[in-house]
C-alpha cells in the first residue's frame, strides 16, 4: 500500500517540491533572478510554440462531432469552477484567497486527462479533443476571467494583454501554423518536448518562489494556512468529481464518454496556469498564487489515479458503443 501511494509521486513533483525548497534557501536575487526571469520567458514562449504545432486540424475538426460531451466539459471548466472558486476563496484573504479563485479559471490539463482516460477505458480520441479544446480556449478566456471576477487583483493592464499575446498567442499560432512543415518532427521528439514542457514550469515556478520568498512569502504563510489551503483544494475536487458524475448521468452519456467528462472536467493544469500567473499578477504575488494551484495539481493526481484504477477494475459496459 505505502508503495503504491509512493508511486503516485511521479519524478515530476518531487522536482517540482525541490525547486520550491530550492527557492526557498536560495532565491535568485539581483542579476541570477534578471536571468532566470529572462530564461522562464523564452521557456514559456517555447512551450506554447510547441504546444501549438501538436495540435492537429483533425482533432479541431473531429470535436465538432461530439459537441454535446464538449461542451459539458468546458461548461464545467469555465463555469462550475469559477462558480465553486468565487464561494471558496472567501475562506482566505489576500493573495492565498486570489490563487485559490485563478485555480478555477485555468483550462484542463491535457496529459494526465487523457492519461487517466485510458487507464479507465473512456474514450481517449474525445479526451484528446475536449483537453485540446480546453487548453486552446484558456489562453483568451482565462485572462477575460481573471480580469472580470479578480479585478485589480489580477492587475489586468495593457501591458498584461500585451504579454499574453507576445508570450502566449503568437508562438501558439505560429506553431500551428508551421505545423505542416515541423509537425511530425515535432511529435517525435519526445524527450525534447517533457523537456521544455516541464523545464519551463520549474523556472517559473524558482522565479515565482524565489521573489515571493524575498518579499517574506513563508513569514506570512503559517503551517495551518497551507493545511487549510490544501482542505480547500480537497473539497473543490470533491465537488466537481460529484459535479461532473451527475452531469454525465443527466446527459445520458454513455460509459466511456462519461469518463471523459469526469477526467477533463476535473481537471486544471499546472503547466497553463504557471506562465499564466507570471504575467497576470505581480512578480511579489505569483509565488503565493502558485500555492494552490501546485497543491491541487498534486491531489487531483492522487485522486484521479485511484478512481482511474476503479474503472479500470469494472466490467465493460456493453451498452456503451
Amino acid at each position: 500500500m505505502i508503495r503504491r501511494f509512493l508511486s503516485l509521486f511521479e519524478p515530476f513533483i518531487l522536482m517540482l517540491l525541490g525547486t520550491v525548497l530550492l527557492a526557498s534557501i536560495l532565491p535568485p536575487r539581483g542579476v541570477i533572478a534578471t536571468i532566470v526571469g529572462a530564461a522562464a520567458d523564452i521557456g514559456i514562449v517555447l512551450l506554447f510554440f510547441l504546444h501549438g504545432a501538436r495540435l492537429s486540424r483533425e482533432a479541431i475538426r473531429a470535436g465538432a462531432s461530439n459537441w454535446r460531451l464538449h461542451a459539458a466539459v468546458l461548461a464545467v471548466t469555465f463555469v462550475v469552477f469559477p462558480l465553486f472558486g468565487l464561494g471558496l476563496s472567501r475562506i482566505m484573504t489576500g493573495p492565498v484567497a486570489a490563487g485559490i479563485l485563478f485555480l478555477t479559471l485555468l483550462p484542463s490539463t491535457v496529459q494526465s486527462s487523457i492519461a487517466f482516460t485510458a487507464i479507465a477505458r473512456g474514450n481517449v480520441a474525445a479526451a484528446v479533443c475536449s483537453a485540446s479544446f480546453s487548453n486552446l480556449l484558456g489562453i483568451v478566456v482565462t485572462p477575460l476571467l481573471v480580469a472580470w471576477l479578480m479585478g485589480a487583483a489580477g492587475s489586468i493592464s495593457l501591458d498584461s494583454i500585451e504579454a499574453i499575446v507576445l508570450q502566449l498567442l503568437v508562438p501558439f499560432v505560429a506553431g500551428h501554423l508551421l505545423r505542416p512543415w515541423i509537425g511530425a518532427w515535432v511529435t517525435r521528439q519526445k524527450t525534447m518536448l517533457t523537456v521544455v514542457d516541464r523545464g519551463s514550469i520549474l523556472l517559473v515556478v524558482y522565479s515565482a518562489f524565489g521573489a515571493a520568498v524575498v518579499e517574506g512569502l513563508w513569514h506570512r504563510l503559517s503551517p495551518g494556512d497551507l493545511a487549510l489551503v490544501a482542505l480547500i483544494c480537497c473539497v473543490l475536487l470533491a465537488l466537481v468529481l460529484l459535479v461532473t458524475w451527475g452531469l454525465g448521468s443527466l446527459l445520458g452519456l454513455n460509459r466511456e464518454d462519461a469518463i471523459v467528462l469526469q477526467f477533463c472536467g476535473s481537471k486544471k493544469s499546472l503547466a497553463s496556469g504557471v506562465p499564466m500567473a507570471g504575467v497576470l499578477f505581480a512578480p511579489a504575488q505569483v509565488g503565493v498564487v502558485l500555492l494552490p494551484v501546485m497543491l491541487f495539481h498534486q491531489i487531483q493526481l492522487i485522486a484521479c489515479a485511484m478512481i482511474a484504477r476503479r474503472y479500470a477494475e469494472r466490467p465493460a459496459d456493453p451498452t456503451s458503443s
